[in-house]
């Protein structure tokens, strides 16, 4: 059975940081392209970053030089550190673990970001 669990949520002041976790069982992780994703009340789904199994990093506009993502294979847990959270980084963020060959995709049930004073 696939599990992915992130952890790591809550409540910030603007300014603050988070840090978010993602572990997952069930799967070959080292294999699995890992992304985090959020989804803001009202709003769309939309891609945070994205890991590679070869450590190819990308990060929407939104978090570039705010946002790190990485990997910890031996523990098949990706993270997303979040530093200077602004109150529209507000949303429940979603951990996905994707692969090409054979096709998978799965996610995780989501943990709720608020960003407020």
């Amino acid at each position: 059975q696939v599990q992915l669990v992130e952890s790591g949520g809550g409540l910030v002041q603007p300014g603050g940081s988070l840090r978010l976790s993602c572990t997952t069982s069930g799967i070959s992780f080292s294999f699995y392209t890992m992304a985090w994703y959020r989804q803001a009340p009202g709003k769309q789904r939309e891609l945070v970053a994205t890991i590679t199994s070869g450590g190819t990093i990308n990060y929407a506009d939104s978090a570039k030089g705010r946002f790190t993502i990485s990997r910890d294979n031996d523990k098949d847990t990706v993270f997303l550190q979040m530093n200077s959270l602004k109150p529209e980084d507000t949303a429940v963020y979603y951990c996905n673990a994707a692969r090409r060959v054979p096709r998978s995709n799965y996610w995780g049930q989501g943990t709720q970001v608020t960003v407020s004073s």
